[in-house]
């Protein structure tokens, strides 16, 4: 499998001098498998630049477009993948629903002409949508897992095996902890029953999720300094990373959903403190900060 990182900032883009190295796109990434077929997780800004790509090769696009959930940074960037616009083209997008919308709608909405001059219903390609909670299913003979994560809204962590390699794409997700959980009001209580029921640490549910994924992306948004004026925020300190990695035993973690206001010389001091904190402990994988552009294969 091979990845590639388009976009790696969470909440909202940040451009400017201080975020050249990392970039300022919302999450967007690439994934090929072994047989060259095309998953994207997510379609935050950094999939405008993606789908610039794709259009640059010539070739007619067929690809499954992963949503985590439909906060704005996740979705911002759909509406200007110029593939969606090219007949020919067939594109399944599959998230979440929630109980007042579903997941073809959530999509159209931002594209109504209040918003944005061109409406969903008149792209040129293919389009499907497919609604998922915890599923399991297959894409390009891949096995795609799905799992509620601890994040406002119906959120999903997505995990895909191929031919005995495997990745796990968690953007935002925060430490569930048990007596907080009771204090927060917009969290899904179907999503906290479902971590609540979990014997003893509640985080453990994510843990055998990911457990001995060859490369893991998980949000960390905060340091843990941060953190504790965020709680209920739906977003992990870099710690909290390390922890969820070192006990599922991943081969290799990166770190996601950059804050949007840290600087590149901020995120490489995170780094070099997550190097440390492995080093120091005696962890077993290797960690990277992700950057647009960052290529992985395994």
């Amino acid at each position: 499998m091979k990845l590639k990182f388009w976009g790696v900032r969470g909440s909202i883009p940040t451009p400017g001098k201080h975020t050249v190295i990392y970039g300022g796109n919302t999450p967007s990434v690439e994934l090929r498998l072994d047989n060259g077929e095309l998953i994207i997780f997510d379609a935050g800004t950094g999939i405008r630049n993606l789908g610039d790509y794709l259009i640059s090769k010539g070739e007619s696009i067929r690809t499954y477009i992963l949503i985590t959930h439909p906060h704005w940074d996740h979705i911002q960037g759909f509406p200007f993948f110029k593939p969606a616009f090219i007949s020919g083209n067939e594109i399944t997008i599959i998230g979440t629903d929630r109980d007042e919308i579903d997941l073809q709608h959530i999509i159209a909405d931002q594209m109504k002409r209040i918003y944005f001059p061109i409406q969903l219903s008149e792209l040129k390609a293919l389009l499907h949508f497919r609604s998922i909670g915890e599923d399991e299913f297959e894409i390009f003979g891949a096995k795609v897992k799905t799992l509620y994560v601890n994040h406002p809204g119906f959120t999903v962590g997505y995990r895909i095996d191929y031919k005995g390699k495997s990745i796990v794409y968690i953007s935002d997700n925060e430490p569930f902890d048990r007596g907080v959980a009771f204090h927060v009001t917009n969290f899904e209580p179907t999503v906290q029953k479902k971590f609540l029921a979990q014997t003893g640490d509640p985080n453990q549910r994510i843990v055998d999720f990911i457990r001995g994924a060859d490369v893991f992306i998980h949000d960390a948004t905060y340091t843990p300094e941060e953190y504790v004026d965020k709680v209920g925020w739906g977003h992990s300190h870099y710690l909290f990373t390390l922890h969820l990695a070192d006990r599922a035993k991943v081969k290799q973690c990166v770190l996601f959903h950059h804050e949007p206001n840290r600087t590149d010389e901020q995120i490489d001091k995170i780094l070099e403190k997550c190097q440390y904190e492995i080093k120091h402990n005696a962890l077993q994988f290797e960690c990277s900060a992700a950057y647009e552009g960052l290529e992985i294969s395994w």
